[in-house]
């Protein structure tokens, strides 16, 4: 993989095109399965090679006339938090509240605004979070479930994997 390929703009500063290019090179590195049920709206494997977003998750929302792509921004959160748990072992919470800022940031980047944003994740969560799980990936990184204490979702999703 070149990596120079993957920076067509340059800046040391913040910038939404940079951020945008990184968007880009994030995505290449894993594979995005809409495929199966995830509590929490997204999560990755245990190898880290794919981001699982939930199949009820709509895959665009509307925004100023056009349909935007949400994938993107939750990989983006996806990849960091993976990241921070596995290079730093970082507790769950603080790899989350990063990689939140990060998926914030690439939001805004993409002339979103957050609070519109977060308005069709959370329209969604509560209704995902309560399915009744019919497809769990197998290789699933459980540890936000751990970290968090959430027993009775850490207990639905190993009895659906097997």
């Amino acid at each position: 993989m070149n990596l120079d390929r993957e920076v067509r703009h340059k800046s040391e500063d913040v910038d939404d095109q940079v951020l945008a290019d990184v968007l880009v090179a994030l995505q290449k590195r894993v594979k995005i399965s809409h495929d199966f049920d995830i509590p929490y709206i997204a999560g990755y494997s245990g190898d880290a090679t794919t981001v699982y977003i939930d199949r009820h998750l709509p895959r665009t929302m509307a925004w100023k006339g056009r349909e935007v792509r949400l994938a993107p921004f939750l990989v983006t959160h996806e990849i960091v938090e993976k990241a921070l748990l596995d290079e730093l072992r970082l507790h769950y919470l603080h790899a989350h509240q990063i990689a939140l800022r990060a998926e914030r940031d690439a939001v805004r980047g993409a002339g979103l605004t957050w609070r519109d944003y977060q308005a069709v994740m959370k329209a969604h969560e509560k209704q995902i979070d309560e399915e009744t799980l019919k497809r769990v990936p197998g290789d699933l990184d459980l540890t936000p479930y751990r970290d968090l204490d959430d027993f009775p979702v850490l207990e639905r999703l190993i009895k659906t994997a097997r």
